[in-house]
């Protein structure tokens, strides 16, 4: 896809972050939108800002966790916008958790957006981008979907297997031929609130010496590396180039390159940066 210009693009995710700066940027290039998200009152900014640039825009309160939801909404899309061309699986949250005492409903409700999430986004839509003729599958997967971190078992887990199911995805749209391809993103550490708005679970505080807020700070810092509009120009540039994947972000190519470099023995050194930010 190299012209988004009246384009009809779905995006999970919208009212905040790179999913808010990906409808406006999309809406710049003429790019209609279908925005959604559980936080209504930032997916009406998010709508307000790009309704200013002259396009479409419809917003839906979703939980992209929920399948009977997500179905509909793509449905919903279709009929108010006549087609669509791209979907955006982009909601995510984060979890700070230790594998051994994580609790269940926190490892189902993490695997439920960020994961889920993407398989019913994309199962839902596929079929009207195939109707459509053209299309794209935007999948956000992380630099944890590359490398793993103590504490974040559960995410790792959540964005390992999007990159898994995103990269088998692209070979059976290439195998069939069918006019919609898909990439899979892998942001580093973008300015966005994920981190401020992670749960932590109680054995965090434990682990921290009773300082799990401030630890939370320090990794929100360390995250504060990449623009979320810079990281929506990023993802944009590799839609128009039909990359399987893109690294978003310095930080993602350089720890990229580590883990090829390194295989395994990446690992200490996770587990000594991990131990810095616990303890500080």
């Amino acid at each position: 896809m190299k012209d988004f210009q009246n384009k009809v693009a779905a995006i999970t995710g919208a009212a905040s972050g790179m999913g808010r700066t990906l409808a406006v940027e999309l809406a710049r290039r003429g790019c209609h939108l279908a925005i959604s998200d559980v936080n209504e009152k930032g997916l009406a900014e998010t709508a307000q800002l790009a309704a200013k640039l002259g396009v479409k825009v419809t917003t839906k309160k979703l939980d992209v966790a929920n399948r009977e939801a997500v179905f509909a909404w793509a449905d919903e899309v279709v009929r108010d916008h006549g087609k669509l061309n791209l979907i955006f699986n982009n909601a995510g949250v984060a979890l700070g958790a230790f594998v051994e005492t994580v609790k269940p409903e926190d490892f189902e409700w993490i695997m439920g957006i960020n994961f889920w999430g993407v398989v019913w986004g994309t199962q839902a839509f596929l079929p009207h981008l195939k109707r459509a003729g053209e299309g794209h599958i935007v999948n956000t997967s992380s630099l944890f979907g590359l490398l793993a971190s103590p504490t974040q078992g559960t995410y790792n887990a959540s964005k390992f297997a999007v990159r898994g199911y995103t990269e088998a995805l692209r070979q059976e749209l290439d195998m069939a031929a069918c006019g919609v391809s898909a990439t899979c993103v892998h942001p580093g550490g973008i300015r966005t609130n994920i981190a401020r708005a992670a749960k932590m679970d109680d054995s965090m505080n434990k682990a921290t010496g009773g300082q799990a807020e401030a630890a939370r700070s320090r990794f929100d810092k360390m995250l504060n590396v990449t623009t979320a509009e810079s990281a929506a120009l990023q993802i944009l540039r590799a839609v128009e180039g039909n990359q399987r994947r893109v690294l978003v972000g310095p930080d993602a190519k350089i720890m990229d390159f580590f883990v090829r470099l390194l295989g395994s023995w990446y690992q200490p050194g996770s587990v000594w940066l991990s131990a810095k930010l616990m303890k500080g």
